[in-house]
């Protein structure tokens, strides 16, 4: 079975793969192929201001999409990979964080049901058998009623808070990636223009402007590819801030609204309806 890191794994070596056999590849030269050495000499000696021939090592990327993959390198290689994780952290965390998750229909329509029948013993033993946030924020305020109600909102304000967490956890690597692309990005950028430089220090003729562009282009190019990661998993980090609070704050209020009813229905019955569970105190 694939997972996300074989996904990131194929997509990182099959542009590397295909940088090497690009990068091995000769040359080649926009009109016809360079003519023996006699036939070039007659020929510049019939044309002096024809344009030189291309030399047979340069190397000449055949597209715009080829020059890309050509300029980003390795940096780029590593960008497209953190670009693939940001998209499927993404998508896992659209599945994941959703009210319905936390708040299954089921599950508080169960409860609702239970609690109308005053079946508190069944409402606690069906809330602590589910997993969802809902139904264990019920299950340990019913748990800490013996104790009084006061109490066992502070047990569910609590287990709230330490489930918000989790789920803040899990949104934390798209602030990591919205700090790393610029940082990535900024390596990039500091490669390229050294080697600008590079050409223009140790260049002792004339300058080759196509050499020292290459280097300005893959400062720019790489720092574009940096902050094209940074900007949408920053937007996404806020958007799913937002989202884990409401989540948050709307289930926490749900099992606190059934707690309360649970308590006011053991007060209307008395003991009578206390002595059901022996998780609802009699003295509530």
């Amino acid at each position: 079975m694939f997972t996300i890191r074989t996904v990131i794994a194929l997509f990182i070596v099959v542009p590397l793969f295909g940088f090497t056999q690009f990068a091995g590849q000769p040359g080649t030269c926009s009109a016809q192929e360079v003519a023996p050495a006699a036939a070039e000499n007659g020929a510049n000696a019939a044309a002096p201001n024809a344009a030189p021939p291309v030399p047979a090592g340069r190397l000449t990327p055949k597209s715009r999409f080829l020059w890309v993959i050509y300029s980003s390198g390795i940096i780029g290689a590593l960008i497209l990979g953190l670009s693939i994780y940001f998209v499927a952290t993404v998508i896992r965390l659209f599945i994941e964080l959703r009210p319905e998750v936390a708040m299954p229909v089921e599950e508080v329509a169960q409860c609702e049901q239970l609690l109308d029948a005053r079946d508190y013993q069944g409402l606690y033993d069906f809330a602590s058998k589910c997993t969802s946030f809902y139904s264990r924020l019920v299950a340990v305020g019913i748990a800490e009623l013996p104790s009084g109600l006061t109490e066992a909102r502070e047990v569910m304000d609590r287990n709230a808070d330490a489930e918000t967490v989790d789920m803040e956890r899990k949104i934390s690597m798209l602030a990591v990636l919205g700090t790393l692309g610029p940082m990535i990005g900024l390596v990039g950028t500091l490669k390229g223009m050294i080697s600008s430089f590079a050409v223009i220090a140790l260049s002792d003729v004339q300058l080759k402007a196509s050499e020292v562009a290459g280097g300005i282009s893959e400062a720019l190019l790489l720092t574009f590819e940096g902050v094209a990661l940074s900007v949408p998993a920053i937007y996404f980090f806020a958007v799913f801030k937002n989202r884990v609070a409401k989540i948050s704050v709307d289930t926490l209020l749900a099992a606190d609204e059934l707690v309360r009813r649970i308590v006011q229905q053991a007060k209307s019955k008395g003991t009578n309806a206390a002595s059901a569970s022996p998780h609802v105190p009699a003295r509530v």
